[in-house]
């Protein structure tokens, strides 16, 4: 695409995309796709073959960018917590002012969904996989470990609490247990009317036990 006009090759074909593009878009289509297959099918029902007809790839193709299938699934869920850590920074920009009761509360749902969609069953789905593989153990956990150390970070930064007082590191990792809790209570039977009633508690002791951010 050339100032808004897409570029022909010689005798007026369309030009094809670069090979770097085709390949960043064959890795974000197995990536998502991957996510997908662990959720909806579990570990043992998703594998390098299924993950590439649901990306519409050929499986040579896949394994070119993921050798093996503990590559492919991890790097899945990696880049999909990458993702969805980035909109949760980006929710600090669109937060209501600080000290209202609604700020708390929009931080406390938008943690809570990080544990209710896609992303956590599939996650979910590798962790039952790596407590019986010891192949993807080792992996699962740095990954885990990362994510949660990143995710704890971030949720300190919109809260806009300060680690150091004592008792605060303590209660955002209670919030942070609390999500995970309900994104597994939800994994059998639609949990919204509870999971509501449970964030909004939450969101009162959070601004009961946070102390205020500084001016």
């Amino acid at each position: 695409m050339v100032g808004g006009v897409r570029a022909t090759a010689p005798g007026g074909r369309t030009a094809s995309p670069p090979k770097q593009d085709r390949s960043r878009a064959t890795r974000r289509r197995l990536l998502s796709a991957a996510v997908a297959c662990l959720a909806e099918h579990g570990w043992a029902g998703s594998t390098v073959a299924a993950v590439a007809e649901r990306a519409g790839v050929s499986r040579g193709a896949a394994q070119h960018h993921f050798p093996t299938r503990e590559d492919l699934f991890t790097a899945a869920v990696e880049q999909v917590a990458e993702e969805r850590q980035e909109a949760l920074k980006a929710l600090a920009a669109k937060l209501p002012p600080a000290g209202s009761v609604a700020r708390t509360r929009t931080i406390v749902e938008a943690l809570v969904d990080l544990y209710t969609g896609p992303l956590f069953r599939a996650a979910l789905q590798l962790w039952v996989a790596a407590s019986h593989e010891e192949q993807l153990a080792a992996r699962v956990a740095a990954l885990e470990a990362r994510i949660g150390r990143e995710t704890h970070r971030t949720a300190l930064e919109l809260l806009g609490a300060d680690e150091g007082v004592p008792g605060v590191r303590e209660t955002v990792q209670g919030l942070l247990d609390m999500a995970r809790g309900l994104g597994l209570a939800n994994l059998l039977t639609d949990d919204t009317p509870r999971r509501t009633r449970v964030i909004t508690e939450w969101s009162r002791l959070l601004d009961t036990a946070l102390p205020p951010p500084p001016p």
